[in-house]
């Protein structure tokens, strides 16, 4: 725990960053929950036109994030594309606020909200960017503290948000709190993040402790033949983003995503089950859920510690199994208290699913900071993909139940085929 409190005390940028992803999940959790209900009964959209919706600002997210870090890359900057993403929060939220709509949800959802959600990968991809401050074991537990941050975001803020909203005729009002939150992200990294090192700066950790940057020194090769040309950039982009599609890479990405489908999933059989064959209310729903957000904080520690004396892709098929047990709780489930029961072994196994694959995305492409932070939304994207077809392909079968327990299964597959892609490279 020392380790931890030292990394915070020592790093302003982890601390920056860390606030910042805070305010972000907060600015989510206020209408993530909410935003099928607004969308579908508050502003008439039709089921089939909010699934589209809600593909298209998964394709775009994931556009956004690789184009904008594949361009940080290549200027060594990240503080001013964050401010760039951090400031269309303020923009989407609040149009949905101010003029509540299907055609201002749809416009704001799929540009200004999609580009803001790109400020996930991006502050990943500033503190992976000084690594060099950080040995392997600090590297880990920094990703674990930002991923924490999100979700300590989830405890309460979502029956906050509903608490205060209780009694009104509409929801909209979760926008606005998204907005203002949006807003607080925004200036955590205008006035609090570190202005960026121009590139070839001298920051050695051992001449500059305790995470200060000290004098720099400006290396000899750095000026004017290092800015990328202006007339190439576009192509030098592309080119960047299609290193995305290296098969290789595409085969880890594939197994990490079909470990994270099984978090998809759930998000979508729990509130049935819960509400169906269980016998369960509203109220449980969201008891679980922030149950199982605060166990996630809990574990996420016990799973940085195991990285010590387990191998990555070994402690992530081992959280993976364990979730399997949650999948395979909540399908038998018949009362209300097998979903809480069933619900201690998902914060311990999603502790684990969240937080490690983090640290094995950004190693995939070490020498890109902004790229490899880009595959966290490609992860996200391809896991709800992949999950959306199992919840189908389960739910037509046998209901809802089979779609836990087809989930967790190809969570397990996903693990094992990491597990063998590890194996070859050794």
């Amino acid at each position: 725990m020392r380790i931890w409190l030292d990394i915070l005390r020592h790093h302003r940028v982890v601390r920056a960053s860390a606030a910042a992803i805070f305010l972000y999940g907060v600015a989510g959790a206020a209408t993530a929950p909410y935003q099928s209900v607004i969308g579908i009964r508050e502003l008439g959209l039709s089921d089939n036109t909010y699934a589209a919706i809600a593909l298209a600002a998964s394709v775009a997210n994931v556009v956004m994030a690789i184009a904008l870090g594949a361009l940080s890359d290549r200027f060594h900057s990240y503080r001013r594309p964050l401010i760039f993403v951090a400031s269309f929060g303020i923009i989407g939220y609040g149009a949905i606020w101010a003029a509540p709509s299907a055609l201002v949800f749809a416009l704001a959802t799929v540009g200004p909200l999609a580009l803001f959600h790109a400020t996930n990968s991006m502050l990943f991809a500033n503190v992976r960017a000084q690594s060099a401050r950080f040995d392997s074991a600090e590297a880990g537990i920094v990703n674990a503290l930002m991923r924490m941050s999100i979700s300590l975001s989830w405890v309460v803020v979502p029956g906050a948000v509903g608490l205060a909203l209780a009694g009104r005729n509409s929801m909209i009002g979760a926008y606005l709190i998204a907005a203002a939150l949006a807003a607080c992200c925004l200036a955590t990294i205008v006035f609090w993040l570190e202005p960026d090192a121009p590139p070839h700066l001298d920051t050695n950790p051992r001449r500059h402790p305790k995470g200060g940057t000290g004098t720099a020194r400006v290396a000899p090769t750095a000026g004017r033949a290092d800015r990328p040309a202006q007339s190439r950039l576009p192509v030098s982009v592309l080119a960047d983003m299609a290193q995305i599609l290296r098969p290789g890479l595409m085969i880890s990405v594939l197994g990490v995503a079909l470990i994270s489908q099984v978090l998809h999933v759930n998000a979508t059989v729990l509130p049935l089950i819960t509400l169906g064959q269980a016998g369960g209310t509203s109220e449980d729903v969201g008891f679980v859920v922030g149950m199982v957000a605060g166990l996630e904080v809990v574990f996420m520690f016990l799973w940085t510690w195991s990285l010590r004396y387990l191998h990555l892709t070994t402690a992530l098929a081992a959280a993976t199994v364990i979730y399997m047990g949650y999948c395979l709780g909540i399908a038998f489930a018949s009362r209300p208290w097998h979903i809480y029961a069933a619900s201690i072994l998902a914060g311990v196994g999603a502790a684990g699913i969240i937080s490690i694959p983090i640290s094995y995305l950004l190693d995939l492409i070490k020498e890109r900071a902004g790229l490899s932070a880009s595959l966290i939304a490609v992860n996200m994207f391809m896991g709800g993909a992949i999950g959306a077809a199992i919840f189908a392909l389960g739910a037509a079968v046998q209901g809802y139940p089979a779609a836990a327990i087809l989930s967790g299964m190809a969570g397990i597959g996903g693990a094992l085929l990491l597990i063998q892609l590890e194996r070859g490279r050794t």
